[in-house]
């Protein structure tokens, strides 16, 4: 080839950057932006919302209603599931057993309603017995000392009050308890 041919001309390599992934980026950004917006400006809760099942929760003081289920231990080798109906004063327990084939089964193994038992004071309990210990807080009011009278276990008889004299103790009151009257 001739020299004096013209020299041919090569053009630059240009690089073609695509601001695709950059776009996706913004857009990424600006949406979350937006959900947070969302989340803090809600004026019908607090920043720190309640979980959902206290969002219906009874008012303060009512006390809890429904049903409630917890597991436990029946026995040494077995595991159950006892339920508690508050509203309706039940508890009952499901042991957990294997069926002839082998799959697992919930078998009904108790059932009880305590709508009468919390009327009950003393059953099966063990000394000193409720009674007592009213009569044992009783004669302490009074200034006794609970060896004096030993009839205290036998008798729910409230001591009998010592007439007011110089020569008396002040008893001492513990209020809430049956019988307090706040005087001294």
């Amino acid at each position: 080839m001739p020299e004096s041919a013209a020299p041919v001309e090569t053009s630059p390599n240009i690089i073609v950057v695509s601001h695709g992934r950059q776009t996706v980026w913004w857009v990424l950004s600006v949406l979350l932006a937006i959900f947070v917006t969302a989340v803090v400006s809600r004026q019908d809760r607090s920043l720190l919302p309640s979980a959902w099942g206290q969002a219906n929760a009874p008012v303060a003081g009512a006390g809890a209603r429904g049903i409630y289920a917890f597991t436990g231990q029946v026995s040494a080798k077995s595991y159950g599931l006892f339920m508690m109906d508050v509203d309706n004063g039940t508890v009952w327990c499901y042991e957990l057993q294997r069926g002839t084939t082998g799959e697992p089964q919930m078998k009904l193994v108790a059932a009880r309603s305590w709508i009468y038992d919390r009327f009950l004071e003393e059953f099966n309990v063990a000394d000193p017995v409720p009674t007592a210990v009213k009569s044992l807080i009783q004669q302490q009011r009074t200034g006794q000392t609970p060896g004096t009278n030993s009839a205290v276990m036998a008798s729910p008889q409230p001591a009998a009050q010592p007439s007011a004299g110089p020569t008396q103790r002040p008893s001492i009151v513990a209020p809430g308890l049956p019988g307090a009257s706040g005087r001294q």
